[in-house]
């Protein structure tokens, strides 16, 4: 395979909501490149990015897709992200190797909530952002309530680089602004004729011109000399401007095509390879120490892992982005995420699961890497004494929630290991082993997210598994007082136990006056990890307790408050005042003491009206 160099690099991440076409416009592409001989379909389930067995039985995108194409010199590395919020952990690991985002509209639903979403992200991560209007061979499309939409949500900066001659059905011409052609495609699309643009849409399409000329010339001092000057720019001064204003986000570039039709894919691919920025051109990464760290040729070799899945016959696979210097199989590095040493294999190529080898990658190119012990993602792979750690992607909370239990005994051990691998390759879902509700509860990004989670563990690991309610995480107080009492005796034959408490229980509440009638001595205010208060007092007077058994004490009654007495729920918000007692100068010890503190406790909490 031919090596690339970083400045014809140019990797793009395709987003959109769910049904955009993304999918679709990257096999356009990849079939008008000549990539590839053929264009698959999402429905006779046979393209190059939804390969998953679940991505062909939902006829969607479930995982993040690498590609890769040439267009005239130029490389793009092609990132196919899911659309559906779910599985939003593998389009933030696509945004943060891109430097490029393609945001894809469906010009019959225009701008949707996932569209939205897309834009925060590339917006919160300074990424150079082009719009496509898709779908606009379909009846019900609406270019123009598209674009107004565009501008509505995304800022001023969205201007029009082309629009359709005309929409629905017969929709078969682009006029483009920029080049004031018009684009006519033969019936089943391909290469357009290039032809005048009608005298029906010249003013139309002046107009347009005029606002994108202004729209580049104010974003830089030399070029609106040069418009004030001479009433236009060149088509080389465009271009100039057009470079440097989407990679400062100053424009958000917004073209048409119809995908499904491969109308329109060949003017955008050579917009990003001509207007785009290459890796070594965009925003600085972030270190995990806080400083920048910028992408250049000239860095000793460094990679970063930004995805990671797993192949029953080939083991794990790494996606990375080179980062520094050039990268080839042989190579020794260290993993600055866990400081262990790392020598690379086989690096590929991927266009989808397939996956072609390569010898050496420069600065800024997007591969696949394989048996890489202990590397993930987010990992920084980089030459000894040379070491820095990006900083990594962070994941938003996941609000679903379930649990989960075998359906067969005996296979703990193998469920375990495969929720273990599916967190190092799916980091937005989170596994808790619920000591308090004694369950395993699987956090996901939605309930899709979860049933794309179970139907892995299924059919990818041979598990029959249950998915279920989680128990609810109650917590137990108290609404009285009480004041108990026990008295803890033991005889084993030789030393024996004795300890004898005597506890005020009572509900915890801001400013509540301590009774007359105990001395405190001592107050311990301890913020529970679950929520609420434990207030401990130490009444004791005339030495009936030793003060070494105080932390006993407590330690009974923390013990009991994680396992409360009601419903087995945990207790907050008590305060709990030892005021007597009695001990034995042989047989006493913590044992004893932390004994006897847990039943006083259990028995003045059973009885001072708890609630849950």
């Amino acid at each position: 395979m031919k090596t690339y160099e970083s400045q014809n690099i140019r990797n793009v991440v395709l987003l959109g909501h769910a049904g955009s076409g993304k999918t679709t416009l990257a096999e356009t592409m990849l079939f008008e490149s000549g990539t590839q001989p053929r264009r698959g379909s999402i429905v006779e389930k046979n393209t190059r990015s939804d390969y998953h067995p679940i991505e062909k039985e939902k006829q969607k995108s479930v995982f993040t897709s690498t590609l890769h194409l040439d267009w005239r010199g130029r490389k793009i590395n092609l990132l196919d992200t899911p659309g559906t919020s779910d599985y939003i952990g593998e389009v933030l690991e696509a945004i943060k190797v891109a430097d490029t985002a393609m945001i894809v509209l469906n010009a019959e639903q225009g701008v949707e909530v996932g569209s939205e979403a897309m834009w925060k992200y590339t917006k919160e991560n300074e990424l150079p952002t082009m719009l496509v209007v898709n779908q606009l061979d379909q009846s019900q499309s609406d270019f123009q309530r598209t674009v107004d939409t565009a501008k509505e949500r995304f800022g001023r900066g969205v201007v029009v680089i082309q629009y359709p001659y005309s929409q629905g059905e017969d929709f078969h011409a682009i006029i483009d602004v920029l080049k004031m052609v018009m684009y006519e495609f033969p019936e089943s699309g391909g290469k357009p004729e290039k032809l005048p643009i009608p005298e029906s849409h010249k003013s139309q399409a002046e107009l347009l011109h005029n606002e994108l000329v202004e729209s580049v010339a104010e974003n830089d001092e030399l070029l609106m000399d040069l418009y004030i000057e001479n009433g236009n720019l060149d088509e080389s001064q465009m271009q100039d401007g057009l470079h440097k204003s989407l990679m400062n986000r100053d424009i958000i570039p917004l073209f048409c095509m119809s995908a499904t039709r491969n109308m329109g894919s060949g003017r955008i691919m050579g917009f990003v390879g001509n207007v785009a920025p290459s890796p070594l051109e965009v925003k600085s990464m972030m270190t995990k120490s806080g400083e920048e760290y910028h992408v250049k040729a000239e860095n000793d070799p460094a990679m970063y892992v930004y995805k990671t899945e797993s192949e029953s016959h080939v083991g794990d696979m790494n996606y990375f982005k080179v980062v520094g210097g050039q990268i080839s199989p042989g190579l020794d590095m260290v993993n600055s995420s866990n400081n262990s040493s790392v020598r690379l294999s086989n690096l590929f190529l991927s266009q989808g699961d397939e996956r072609v080898d390569i010898q050496q990658l420069n600065t800024g190119d997007i591969a696949t890497a394989v048996k890489l012990k202990d590397v993930t993602v987010n990992n920084t792979l980089c030459t000894k004494g040379s070491e820095f750690e990006i900083q990594p992607v962070m994941f938003p909370d996941p609000p679903a929630r379930t649990a989960i239990r075998l359906k067969n005994n005996g296979e703990e051990d193998k469920l375990g290991n495969a929720l273990h691998q599916l967190q190092r390759e799916d980091p937005s879902m989170v596994v808790e082993h619920s000591q308090e509700l004694k369950q395993i509860i699987l956090h996901g990004q939605g309930e899709e997210h979860l049933n794309v989670l179970k139907y892995a563990l299924e059919n990818r690991f041979g598990l029959d598994v249950e998915f279920y309610e989680p128990r609810i995480p109650y917590r137990e107080t108290i609404t009285d007082t009480y004041r108990a009492h026990y008295r803890h005796k033991k005889q084993t034959g030789g030393a024996g136990q004795f300890a004898e408490v005597d506890l005020l229980i009572e509900p915890y509440e801001e400013g509540r006056p301590v009774p007359d009638d105990l001395n405190v001595r001592g107050v311990e205010e301890h913020d529970l990890p679950w929520g609420g208060k434990l207030i401990f007092q130490n009444c004791i007077v005339g030495g009936v307790i030793d003060q070494r058994f105080m932390p006993a004490i407590l330690k009974g009654i923390m013990e009991k408050m994680e396992d409360g007495p009601l419903s087995g729920c945990r207790v907050r918000d008590i305060r709990v005042s030892v005021y007597d007692g009695s001990m034995h100068s042989v047989d006493s010890n913590d044992a004893a003491f932390k004994t006897a503190a847990l039943m006083a406790f259990k028995d003045g909490f059973i009885n001072a009206k708890p609630q849950l």
